[in-house]
């Protein structure tokens, strides 16, 4: 009989290179007891292996993948389950493909456990704040089903990189400084902390969006198992709130439907030019005029005022958005991965980008900072309207015979007014505040086209894009020719 002792519950390579040495030696599963250090191997004595080579062989990366993670699990037969299935691997390389084989199915099995579970861990850890000021950590406990802490922690980094965090658990710790993670020995619960001010208010919240009239408690222990709700400070709400649930239910249906705040009565307004729109500013002065705008708050977080860039009577003018992350550092529209597709669709459509005026509706990026990430976010109306007198001074100084406004930020600024895309898309309207000698063009943002994940619907909208600018070339030649 031969015994192997791995390092810890999680130890995926001592077991990947004892299991290795085992099936190259021809030893079959039943001869093999696996245990771990710190446990009691019972009358066997741990067996040394052996470092003679053999005749390598080499099993599918579906197999790895799944052991690494159910590896995870708390089933104490997991090792040996696992090199039984890669000692039968080496006769049938392709038993990963039966389906209905009982040892790819229990694999397969524990490998789902683990990632439900992380999922449950990323879902329900609440940190609570521990300390003030320089001193400050944000502290939780949560206890897993299965061996999961290093596996889910890089997670809490993304998410929370830029807070000194601790989460503790009974069998490992993981603690985050901002650069990186460490794994301690498990905790005891009475470690972290108990309370936090801010739980109150988190309580109040929860207790206000509690819906009662779309209450399913089937549905929501399902995903909120009742073994979470001890580690969650609005657990101590759940039992009351569903309780009167149906009385509160009652009382909103016998209740007078309430008036629509006085915003949601208020038809959106079309933009109207503003009182500079008819002065001819050269591109230049608008450009040094623009540098210190003020006119909302986004000029405070972006690095500099993103200004157009192109000929000052360009023949087409091209608006886009919002400057992203490349250009508020480089100061020019449309450098990034939207401005390389743009290019290749401009070239693509017989256009040169040299000769045509490329913009922004909003000058200055916005974003929401996620650690060392700075994260798009779309402009409101507001911002759009605020930076619009922008726009209309370049119009006004370049005079274009079209404009092209490349998705809905685009096309509210254009038009003044919120622009459906799919309605307006594929033909040339009259720009009113230009005159009927100025057209415009609408179409979707590049930007639009790198977030599409299915590499068909890319092609395809990238070629319906492709399509857009090939009518506005089409129109130039036209016009030229006229």
């Amino acid at each position: 009989m031969h015994v192997i002792v791995l390092d810890s519950e999680t130890d995926f390579d001592g077991w990947r290179s004892a299991a290795r040495t085992m099936a190259m030696s021809a030893i079959k599963p039943d001869e093999i007891i696996w245990t771990v250090a710190g446990r009691d191997p019972g009358l066997f004595e741990s067996t040394p292996l052996s470092t003679a080579k053999a005749d390598t062989f080499s099993v599918p990366a579906s197999f790895i993948d799944l052991a690494r993670i159910a590896i995870l699990n708390r089933y104490p037969e997991r090792f040996s389950m696992l090199y039984r299935l890669l000692f039968r691997l080496r006769e049938n390389p392709r038993l990963m493909e039966a389906a209905t084989d009982d040892d790819v199915v229990r694999i397969q099995v524990l490998a789902k456990e683990v990632r439900r579970d992380e999922h449950k861990m990323h879902a329900f850890v609440r940190f609570r704040e521990f300390g003030r000021g320089d001193r400050s950590r944000f502290v939780a406990w949560f206890e897993p089903e299965h061996h999961i802490v290093e596996m889910a922690a890089p997670f809490f980094e993304r998410r929370f990189a830029d807070m000194a965090w601790s989460i503790l658990t009974p069998d490992c710790c993981a603690h985050w400084d901002g650069r990186k993670t460490i794994f301690t020995p498990g905790a005891a619960k009475s470690d972290a902390p108990s309370n936090d001010p801010l739980e109150d208010i988190w309580r109040t919240y929860y207790a206000n969006i509690f819906n009662p009239a779309r209450l399913k408690i089937k549905a929501m222990q399902a995903e909120m198992p009742k073994k979470y709700w001890r580690n969650l400070p609005e657990a101590s709400l759940i039992d009351p709130l569903i309780a009167k649930a149906g009385r509160t239910t009652q009382a909103m249906i016998a209740s007078e439907a309430s008036a629509p705040r006085a915003s949601q009565q208020r038809k959106e307004q079309p933009m109207t030019p503003s009182s500079d729109y008819a002065k001819p500013d050269s591109l230049a002065a608008l450009r040094a005029e623009a540098a210190s705008c003020r006119a909302c708050h986004l000029w405070k977080d972006a690095t500099q005022t993103v200004f157009g860039e192109g000929p000052p009577h360009a023949p087409i003018m091209l608006v886009g958005e919002q400057p992203g992350d490349k250009e508020d550092l480089a100061g020019k529209p449309f450098v990034g991965p939207a401005g390389q597709v743009l290019n290749r669709a401009l070239e693509e459509a017989g256009l040169d980008r040299d000769k045509v005026y490329v913009t922004n509706a909003v000058k200055h990026f916005k974003f929401v900072p996620r650690g060392k990430i700075r994260l798009h976010q779309k402009p409101n109306t507001p911002e759009i309207k605020a930076c619009r007198p922008w726009y209309e001074r370049e119009l006004a100084s370049i005079k274009p015979a079209l404009v092209v406004a490349m998705g809905a930020t685009a096309a509210q600024s254009v038009f003044g007014k919120i622009t459906p895309i799919g309605k307006n898309r594929g033909r040339l309207i009259d720009l009113d505040e230009a005159g009927a000698e100025t057209k415009a063009l609408v179409t979707v943002h590049p930007s639009y086209l790198l977030r599409l994940p299915d590499e068909d619907a890319k092609a395809r909208e990238y070629a319906n894009f492709v399509k857009d600018l090939k009518l506005a070339a089409s129109f130039l030649h036209k016009l030229k020719a006229a």
